[in-house]
């Protein structure tokens, strides 16, 4: 098995948890990759037309893609638990993936409004809503912090890593001060040796 992989992206990171948590990490091979939404790497394109990381390679060759359905795989491959099989328990910990996956897709187009748009070319009011996207998903994962307890799933993976980015590329935004269940949530998750494992990095 092979993933496409930048130590900087928090969906790589989800996968490589999620593997990590399942112990099949030492069977994936990381393959370089510059994944960028304008030059685009073509080594990337020619396995997904998306060009995006993660991309995923199985045993058999088969590309896999996004971060949702690699999880998803690598759980099936493992007779894991990440993915709860049924019951309110499933649908909680996939709308709780959504919610992480919503929160770093709103990070991420901020970063690449502030990161790689030129300066004259900024758009306020996008940055704003980009902004405000993070801001109620924190309140909702604040509402949940209390009932996650030492849950290990797809939900908290995701949590897991969607805060771990703020932290990477938000230094100043400080949302631990209105998020304290969430901050003592966050404090014990993050020691878990497969999150230690992926701290990203430039």
């Amino acid at each position: 098995m092979k993933i496409f992989y930048s130590p900087a992206s928090p969906y790589v990171r989800k996968c490589m948890v999620v593997a990590l948590e399942l112990g099949v990490a030492g069977r994936i091979e990381k393959l370089a990759a510059a994944a960028n939404p304008v030059n685009r790497d073509q080594t990337v394109v020619a396995s997904n037309p998306l060009g995006k990381v993660p991309t995923f390679l199985t045993e058999g060759g088969e590309a896999l893609y996004d971060s949702r359905v690699i999880c998803e795989y690598l759980d099936s491959e493992a007779d894991g638990r990440m993915f709860p099989r049924e019951g309110r328990a499933r649908w909680h910990a996939l709308t709780q993936q959504a919610l992480g996956d919503g929160l770093l897709d709103a990070a991420l187009l901020a970063r690449y409004e502030t990161a790689m748009r030129p300066a004259e070319l900024r758009w306020d009011a996008w940055m704003k809503g980009q902004m405000d996207k993070i801001a109620s998903s924190l309140a909702r994962i604040e509402q949940l912090a209390g009932g996650l307890g030492e849950r290990v799933d797809i939900g908290t993976v995701t949590f897991g890593c969607a805060l771990g980015y703020l932290d990477f590329r938000f230094p100043d935004l400080d949302w631990r001060a209105g998020h304290p269940q969430t901050a003592k949530w966050f404090e014990a998750f993050n020691q878990r040796a497969s999150m230690q494992a992926t701290l990203p990095h430039a």
